[in-house]
């Protein structure tokens, strides 16, 4: 594959394993200037984007990715690459370390699984117990889920194996898959740093590593743990990191461990997405919740944000009671419960989902409609993670922010960070324009009956023996009676 040599001077990176895009002499392709260096730079790194032409590509046969690969996105109606896609490809494959920086929805997954998989199947390598060959560490367990399940049909095509590791549920099933043998293993970092510490997995044979969300991985307080895991990767793997931006230490992250990346910035970093409409509506404190509640009621998928974890359960609750069915996604709530509720709103079942910031981080679900900040967000970059989840792959979407008289002055401070300018209306219950964004309303929903198991007939009390009675022998004699506790 020919690819032009990006104005940044960066040299050709090709696998850790020889394969077909070495070059004849076994050479790796790494800094050949007398006295340089194959350490990453720590120093001072070029972290403009990159300025070589973007490739028009029609499909992702032009881009060289194999024609298995190629299929499987087909039948997922994947045909034609996006933007960032089109852009890192040409570098990630041919081994090249990649800063990608693109917003939530921008195709970013499939941009860094392509080449993780055409790497994996190419370079010869074999699958090894505990000793996954690539390693893609994500923020939270519903974004590792959402990762997977692109993956796998791509994984698929090439006979890769691939596995989640996250917190939140038993690690058996994860330390049966990683004995077993796996591929390319999507994980959080906490859980994974418990693995490899009751050795369950070493990362010494990983081939590819991928940074995604980096961003809200350093938000959360991950970056010291991806730095120790980064650190047991071997030095000369290929590494890709994809985040909408470059501060709170991402930028120390990309200069540690990526050799002469190739920067490719799809998105401004803190821009809006053009087909987003943004609202503020000023309601009093009286009025709210019968505005949420006329928000909710459309036909269409809503997604409401919540500054805490008590108020989306809730909300929730409030909705749901009203004749509006709707699902709470926030830390409380166990994986299962998470996952059922993920899944009736992307299916449909549910049309509201009530979130918190960091929940919310997992869920990648198109045709949201109408996104509403309930509580406003604290900072800008909160509010454009939130407002992501709608106008997704250059779809319409509409964004509400709810102000109070007490909000005024944040919410101005927020819009003027962010780089929108709301449409400010004040509105009250029935207002023309809440019906003009939400639509006609739904059906209303009999809320389901809450039943309660029937307390279990007792016969009379029997009265306590005595203290220095023995009952028989062995523990059950030792005369102590049962705390209740679970050991």
């Amino acid at each position: 594959m020919t690819t032009n040599t990006p104005s940044s001077g960066a040299s050709r990176r090709n696998p850790r394993r020889r394969g077909p895009r070495d070059n004849a002499s076994g050479a790796s392709g790494r800094p050949s200037t007398p006295g340089a260096s194959a350490q990453p730079a720590t120093g001072s790194v070029d972290l403009s984007p990159s300025t070589a032409p973007v490739p028009d590509a029609a499909d992702f046969t032009v881009l060289d990715v194999p024609a298995p690969i190629v299929n499987a996105l087909a039948r997922l109606g994947v045909t034609a690459p996006f933007p960032i896609q089109t852009a890192t490809l040409p570098d990630s494959l041919a081994g090249r370390d990649v800063l990608g920086r693109g917003k939530t929805g921008s195709g970013k997954t499939i941009a860094f699984a392509i080449p993780t998989v055409v790497r994996l199947a190419t370079s010869g390598g074999r699958r090894e117990t505990k000793r996954p060959r690539a390693l893609i560490l994500v923020p939270t367990r519903e974004l590792a889920n959402q990762v997977a399940e692109t993956l796998l049909p791509i994984a698929n095509a090439m006979s890769l194996k691939v596995t989640t590791v996250f917190g939140g549920v038993g690690q058996g099933p994860q330390v049966t898959a990683l004995r077993l043998g796996v591929d390319i293993l999507v994980a959080c970092p906490g859980r994974l740093e418990d693995l490899i510490a009751q050795r369950h997995c070493r990362l010494d044979q990983v081939e590819v590593t991928v940074l995604d969300e980096a961003d809200h991985m350093a938000d959360l307080g991950f970056l010291p743990a991806v730095k120790r895991l980064m650190d047991l990767t071997p030095q000369e793997g290929q590494r890709l990191l994809f985040s909408a931006t470059l501060d709170n230490g991402i930028d120390v992250l990309v200069r540690r461990y990526l050799t002469n990346p190739i920067v490719h910035s799809v998105d401004p970093e803190v821009a809006p997405v053009s087909t987003m409409t943004h609202h503020v509506f000023a309601v009093s404190a009286a009025d709210k919740p019968t505005v949420i509640r006329e928000l909710a009621q459309g036909e269409d998928r809503s997604l409401l944000f919540t500054r805490t974890k008590h108020g989306a359960k809730k909300l929730a609750k409030q909705l749901t009671a009203a004749g509006i069915p709707a699902v709470e996604m926030h830390g409380n709530l166990s994986q299962n419960a998470r996952e059922r509720n993920l899944e009736s709103f992307s299916a449909g079942t549910t049309r509201v989902l009530v979130a918190t910031d960091i929940a919310a981080r997992g869920i990648h679900v198109d045709d949201i409609a109408l996104v509403v900040h309930v509580d406003p967000p604290a900072e800008h970059k909160a509010y454009l993670h939130r407002s992501g989840r709608t106008a997704r792959a250059g779809a319409e979407g509409v964004v509400v922010t709810l102000m109070t008289p007490e909000q005024v002055g944040d919410v101005k401070s927020l819009a003027r960070a962010a780089r929108i300018e709301p449409i400010i209306t004040r509105v009250a219950p029935g207002h023309a324009m809440l019906e003009a964004l939400v639509g006609p309303a739904a059906a209303y929903v009999k809320p389901a009956a809450v039943t309660y198991d029937e307390p279990v007939a007792r016969g009379p009390r029997q009265p306590a023996p005595h203290r220095g009675a023995r009952q028989g022998s062995g523990r059950q004699g030792s005369g102590r009676q049962s705390s209740g506790r679970s050991r």
